[in-house]
């Protein structure tokens, strides 16, 4: 029998409900699609991991972390760059952190995958919004009910980086093994047969959540494995490019791609 994996990037309130503080437009019609899927599927899907996104109201890409030359903190979606930093135009709150800081959004822009993006706060540990979607919870329950567990993947809860992956940070921490190389996530998605891969955000999470893991098989054989589905995940708005660019490289690489609805049909 084939081993079934289903991975669930980031399937919370703040990014697939309306109301949520980052809601990615169209997220809640994917856990919708979704949910259906796994009642269908639900006696052939081996495991189920999900991934969360859990920060601190102080957070790097949070406005609380910094200020302008008036105090003032940084809209949402404000960039901020090394020389925005170096030159004082945005400073952290905590005046210590500044060398730190312009070290960091150069290590951001040297990796040249984000800069940092300040987004509204979200996911905050322990709120309702850092919550799996209901409907995703109720179809995770039920398949648990087989006497299985779904394996929730936390990340996110260091102040000083972005956490987009599930597999590593954006600037790995040295003090911080959370921040570090996920082996054991990839080792276990390597054991699979074929892995189902959704959630939020296509354009960020999801994109490198996959890009890690794939890089982290150390053989792109492996890749072949894995299956987006695409009516189950959607990127930020203003990100679109982001996922389509996200998409053709990691076909390119040998991921497939199928439908909610196509899956194991």
């Amino acid at each position: 029998m084939k081993k079934i994996h289903l991975l669930v990037i980031d399937p919370q309130r703040d990014f697939c409900c309306p109301d949520g503080a980052l809601f990615v437009a169209g997220a809640d019609k994917d856990m919708d699609r979704l949910t259906t899927m796994i009642d269908r599927v639900a006696d052939s899907l081996e495991d189920i991991h999900c991934t969360l996104d859990q920060h601190h109201l102080v957070d790097v890409a949070h406005p609380i972390f910094w200020k302008d030359s008036a105090g003032n903190p940084p809209k949402p979606f404000t960039i901020i760059g090394s020389k925005d930093v170096a030159d004082g135009v945005w400073t952290p709150r905590e005046v210590g952190l500044t060398r730190r800081m312009i070290e960091y959004v150069r290590a951001l822009e040297k990796g040249g995958k984000y800069p940092l993006c300040i987004w509204p706060e979200h996911c905050l540990i322990g709120s309702v919004g850092a919550t799996v979607t209901p409907q995703l919870m109720s179809a995770f329950q039920k398949w648990e009910r087989s006497f299985a567990m779904v394996n929730y993947v936390s990340k996110g809860s260091n102040i000083y980086t972005e956490h987009y992956s599930a597999i590593k940070a954006e600037v790995p921490d040295a003090t911080d093994p959370t921040t570090q190389i996920n082996t054991g996530l990839i080792s276990t998605i390597m054991e699979a047969d074929e892995v189902a891969i959704a959630g939020e955000a296509g354009s960020h999470c999801l994109a490198n959540t996959v890009r890690d893991i794939a890089d982290g098989f150390g053989d792109d054989s492996y890749v072949q494995k894995l299956v987006l589905l695409t009516d189950a995940t959607s990127p930020v708005p203003g990100f679109e490019k982001f996922q389509d660019d996200f998409i053709n490289e990691m076909v390119k690489r040998g991921m497939k791609l199928s439908t909610t609805v196509e899956f194991l049909a």
